[in-house]
């Protein structure tokens, strides 16, 4: 039976799931809460990859023994031995009386099996507390484990004109330091930021992430370069003994090229070819198959074109500058051949909207439906 409190609790629960973003990758975020006579005795959450779960770490900051008290987690608990033993065991030895469960765990793992386990041990189960809101938080975590292929969030800053750079080229700097900083935070939240040749040519990135103050991971970097043509001089080839590298190529590019990325450190990808150039599809099933759930598209209008129109993009992220360049060869974010009749348009979802500085985010969700 749902209590009055059990969203309150469960929305506490999410709110420590969110300080596991960025580090739990490809797991997903997870809070817990342990309450026990109307007062919370622990709190926890999945702190890290490979680390304890949130339930096990809510247990370890117990202030008093939590024998019959309400355990609220935003995932169904595991039950099977990965790189930690199952929560369910812990559940069982503590003798929680009750757990209030936000959605059931996907991961065909666990599947139910968790709840199957808690209340054969007697324990009451609760499951559905603000699901949806849940879902959303762990997004990426659910395409990943239903499908292996990576979220895919693009991230575009334009002028209110939709130029991403003036007719020159010059593109330093569209937006303010509050957006910036922003794209930081979105560099840290998914496992690897993506870009192509012309990108890497044109601004000779470092694609780290870079936030003051605060422990971050640095994103795999990825670079589509159909023809291995990423210069040897490059900041993302001479840093690429000290951030992830991958540069994704096909049966075209030259041996030498290949090799002489390989020995500064860069990891090459051959992928599938698509009329001479990489297909990107090809692409996230093999980033996918390394682990990597989750990728921001920091692409040209070319690549976020390619993207789009293959219906590869789950969510965007537009930052919007009150500017205008005007200018009839000035770039946009998306290029490429483009449709024929506005009803072949790429719908999206605003699913937010927000300020930051004097410029404005839109966050849209793709519906490829």
């Amino acid at each position: 039976m749902v209590r009055q409190e059990d969203i309150e609790y469960m929305r506490r629960a999410m709110e420590l799931a969110e300080r596991g973003v960025g580090f739990t990758n490809p797991n997903p975020m997870v809070g817990a809460v342990i309450v026990k006579n109307g007062k919370v005795i622990g709190e926890g959450w999945h702190e890290r990859y490979g680390e304890w779960h949130a339930e096990r770490n809510a247990f370890k900051n117990c202030a008093v023994p939590a024998e019959g008290a309400t355990m609220y987690v935003t995932l169904e608990p595991c039950c099977h031995y990965g790189k930690t033993p199952p929560c369910t065991e812990a559940i069982i030895e503590h003798r929680i009386a009750r757990v209030v469960i936000g959605m059931e765990d996907p991961n065909p793992l666990v599947a139910g099996k968790g709840i199957a386990l808690l209340r054969e041990a007697g324990i009451e189960v609760v499951c559905g507390i603000e699901e949806e809101a849940l879902r959303e938080q762990n997004r990426v975590f659910l395409k990943y484990i239903s499908t292996k292929l990576p979220w895919v969030a693009l991230k575009a800053a334009m002028t209110l004109d939709g130029k991403i750079a003036t007719r020159t080229g010059d593109s330093k700097w569209i937006t303010g330091a509050e957006a910036r900083a922003y794209v930081h935070e979105l560099r840290h939240r998914f496992m690897a930021v993506l870009v192509g040749i012309g990108t890497a040519v044109a601004d000779d990135p470092l694609l780290n992430c870079r936030i003051e103050g605060r422990g971050v991971r640095q994103p795999i970097r990825v670079v589509v370069d159909s023809n291995a043509r990423l210069s040897l001089e490059s900041q993302l080839v001479k840093t690429a003994g000290e951030y992830r590298t991958i540069v994704a190529y096909t049966r075209f590019a030259p041996e030498e090229r290949v090799k002489a990325l390989q020995e500064t450190g860069v990891e090459m990808l051959l992928c599938e070819e698509k009329e001479g150039l990489v297909d990107v599809k090809n692409l996230l099933v093999l980033l996918g198959q390394s682990g990597i759930d989750s990728i921001l598209l920091e692409g040209g209008g070319s690549l976020n074109y390619t993207f789009l129109a293959e219906r590869l993009v789950d969510e965007l992220y537009a930052f919007i500058a009150p500017k205008i360049v005007g200018g009839m060869s000035a770039k946009t974010p998306v290029e490429g051949l483009g449709v024929e009749k506005m009803a072949d348009a790429i719908n999206l979802e605003l699913k937010n909207v927000l300020n930051m500085g004097d410029d404005v985010l839109l966050k849209l969700k793709v519906k490829n439906e």
